[in-house]
């Protein structure tokens, strides 16, 4: 789903209940009065941290928001649906199965809650709301969350829209709930840019391909005529950086995703590949073949490179750091394939990664206290992360064939390509799928795309 950048973005400030309460609203939304939770929570309370969600995920009610018409009827269930799906895909919520729901199932305004009903079939946390006809194609989308155990309304929001754009308010929904009961921002309303791949083994169309978090929305973005290869999205921009094939040319490019623009950027001799922007959004960082290997280089959207590397070497994958002060990479400047990390001017490289086999793809977590790798050894691939300075390594997943991991924004979850093997040379039995997996190796889950697909890069949070 696009956003609506002619909109200026609306906050509003939360109660604060021990957490941080600014709630972000939506570019295409306006913000009603905010409805205030009382400033206190009894000892038994659903807000809780991540960690003991990840062993006991809270149990969570989401009845269906109800409507003023049919339509805004329909929406409502729609919306409660499209919460349910979000929070449990999470794994940190367990919703309840909505036949265990006792009596009304009410709450919204001018209905009182009751609690005693939630509590006797287990819910700590409730979710209600309603849905109101504007008229034209406008509806106003009122929700409350409740902290069942203390009976309290621990937040209220209402977001005037369009019809059209109810399950972005179902992921900005999902998104304040997560963070009112969990403490940290969630990832529902962002999207996935990746690659769609089609045809035999030996004649594979790749086409840029971007849908929302959850699989919904997806839509192709080139038509493949030319290969495409590792979209990154702009921090802030609607706009993303990708390798093509285009006349046989492989370069980095631009891709405007409101007009569809597409620009080369650089005129390199060699090929140019693996690219990222900068964290403020005026550069891209990316490799350029030489002939000796490969060297990274600093190129500025408005045109000038700088070069950071001449190792003599193969230097790819380049990646900044979240506050852009370091540069972590993989290079074969050792003998084999490794990780570095190296100031932002291109000084001070050193080798963090030490572990059996040969590393590559690496990414910084948006919270900067990880870097995400696929790792190969003789028996496997593997995705793991380690601290920027090469200690904690863990491996989260291993199979067959793996690469190319990428954060969520809120650094919670990793997104990454998961392939099988061919049967034969016709590649009978082959599929490419993108899985998603928390940052503690739990929660494992593979990705519905309506083609094989690679390549994922995550967005930011839609402003």
């Amino acid at each position: 789903m696009t956003k609506d950048a002619a909109i200026p973005m609306t906050r509003i400030f939360e109660t604060k209940i021990g957490r941080r309460g600014l709630v972000a609203g939506s570019a295409s939304l306006i913000a009603a009065p905010t409805l205030w939770a009382s400033p206190a929570l009894a000892q038994a309370t659903a807000v809780i941290d991540v960690d003991r969600a990840r062993t006991d995920p809270i149990p969570i009610a989401i009845p269906a928001l109800a409507g003023s018409s049919g339509e805004a009827d329909r929406i409502g269930r729609d919306i409660a649906a499209v919460i349910t799906n979000n929070l449990a895909r999470s794994g940190l919520f367990r919703p309840i199965d909505p036949a265990a729901y006792i009596g009304k199932t009410g709450g919204t305004t001018g209905d009182l809650v009751n609690f005693q009903n939630w509590k006797a079939i287990n819910a700590q946390a409730l979710v209600t709301g309603k849905v109101d006809s504007q008229g034209g194609d406008k509806v106003r989308v009122e929700f409350r969350l409740w902290d069942v155990l203390p009976g309290q309304q621990i937040q209220g929001t209402a977001y005037t829209t369009t019809l059209s754009n109810w399950r972005r308010i179902a992921h900005i929904i999902s998104d304040v709930i997560y963070e009112r009961l969990l403490g940290e921002k969630g990832y529902f309303d962002t999207r996935i840019v990746y690659i769609a791949g089609s045809g035999p083994r030996d004649r594979r169309v790749k086409r840029l391909a971007i849908m929302d978090q959850d699989g919904e929305n997806n839509r192709f973005l080139t038509d493949g005529g030319f290969l495409a290869l590792t979209p990154r999205f702009h921090p802030t921009r609607d706009q993303i950086a990708f390798m093509s094939y285009v006349n046989d040319r492989p370069r980095v490019y631009t891709f405007d995703l409101a007009s569809g623009k597409q620009a080369m950027l650089g005129n390199f001799p060699g090929i140019t590949l693996s690219p990222r922007f900068a964290p403020d959004g005026n550069s891209v960082i990316m490799a350029q073949t030489t002939s000796s290997g490969a060297d990274i280089y600093l190129v500025s959207l408005g045109g000038g490179a700088r070069r950071l590397t001449d190792s003599g070497a193969i230097d790819v994958s380049p990646c900044f750091s979240p506050d852009g002060s370091q540069i972590v990479f993989n290079s074969d400047r050792g003998g084999d394939q490794q990780l570095y990390v190296m100031g932002s001017d291109g000084s001070g490289v050193k080798r963090i990664s030490f572990g059996r086999g040969r590393y590559a793809t690496p990414v910084w977590s948006p919270r900067g206290d990880l870097i995400a790798f696929t790792r190969q050894t003789p028996d496997a691939f593997a995705i793991g992360v380690m601290r920027p300075d090469g200690s904690g390594e863990r491996i989260l997943s291993e199979s067959f064939f793996c690469e190319g991991p990428t954060f969520a924004p809120n650094g919670r979850v990793i997104m990454f390509t998961r392939e099988t093997a061919a049967r034969d040379a016709r590649g009978n039995g082959f599929s490419s799928r993108l899985v998603s997996i928390d940052i503690t190796g739990f929660n494992e889950r593979v990705i519905a795309t309506p083609t094989d697909a690679s390549d994922p890069a995550w967005s930011p949070l839609l402003q």
